[in-house]
């Protein structure tokens, strides 16, 4: 279960820009397991981890047993409760500010609120310099939550799913980074694709994948994280899947993309 907010000393970050929001605006695209899972796999290889759920379906929040009776991120928003007082350390050693289904109502709430797409960014830019990481799993939808993530982050991680329908959301995304960087945050970039639930066994996803790698080039990861029941599995037993099927091929997928991600931000 979710513990107190960890106190031990931490070094000071080695990423280069290390706030990274993981999105994409189709649903099923592989998102919140990519943010747990990758998470995990970086805390394996010695990072520092603070993973924020963003999104109000909370199921990274669950998945890492956090308890859902404490502080979560709307109040943050709402009662600008700075971030570092509702963090929760996790048994994964992933440190975890919690989302709740509470959040499905900030839109309506933050209306009046001018502005309100800075807060997630001034709230993280008072943290303590003790991660090497931060990861926002976004919301798939393109609302107040998503638009916060992207405003505070430096770089967009993308899961796609290997299927034709896969690619529907990306160039809705594309333009939305360009919108959020034009006018909020000229830092962000749209920096690595990672296809996500490719089934190997079929054309299909190597015919996607091939137009990915044709279309935006380096930006596509060279990782793939390929079908695999375990992962599914993982979330029911609340385990990362480096914790619950150490020697699945999901786990090796992920700890793959954390190494080449891990020397691109390098």
């Amino acid at each position: 279960m979710g513990k107190s907010r960890n106190k031990r000393s931490r070094s000071t970050r080695s990423l280069a820009s290390h706030v990274v929001a993981i999105a994409n605006q189709k649903g099923g695209s592989g998102k919140t397991t990519t943010a747990v899972n990758l998470a995990a796999a970086f805390v394996e290889l010695g990072k520092h981890v603070l993973l924020i759920d963003c999104d109000q379906q909370a199921n990274a929040t669950r998945w890492l047993g956090c308890n859902e009776n404490e502080s979560d991120l709307l109040e943050v928003f709402t009662d600008k409760r700075p971030l570092d007082e509702i963090i929760q350390t996790t048994d994964s050693g992933i440190d975890v500010v919690p989302s709740s289904t509470h959040l499905a109502g900030i839109d309506r709430a933050m209306a009046n609120e001018l502005g309100c797409e800075m807060i997630l960014r001034k709230a993280i830019a008072k943290l303590p310099n003790k991660w090497d990481l931060i990861l926002l799993d976004c919301p798939p939808a393109l609302g107040l939550m998503t638009a916060s993530a992207l405003v505070a982050s430096q770089r967009v991680l993308v899961p796609v799913e290997a299927k034709a329908l896969g690619l529907e959301g990306l160039a809705s995304l594309m333009m939305t980074i360009e919108t959020v960087a034009d006018r909020l945050n000229p830092d962000i970039q749209l920096d690595a694709i990672l296809p996500c639930i490719v089934d190997r066994r079929t054309r299909l996803a190597t015919e996607v994948i091939g137009a990915l790698r044709k279309r935006l080039g380096r930006k596509v990861l060279k990782s793939e994280i390929g079908v695999n029941i375990r992962l599914a599995e993982a979330f029911s037993h609340r385990l990362p899947i480096t914790s619950y099927a150490s020697s699945s091929a999901g786990a090796a997928d992920y700890r793959q993309a954390a190494m080449e991600l891990a020397k691109r931000w390098r």
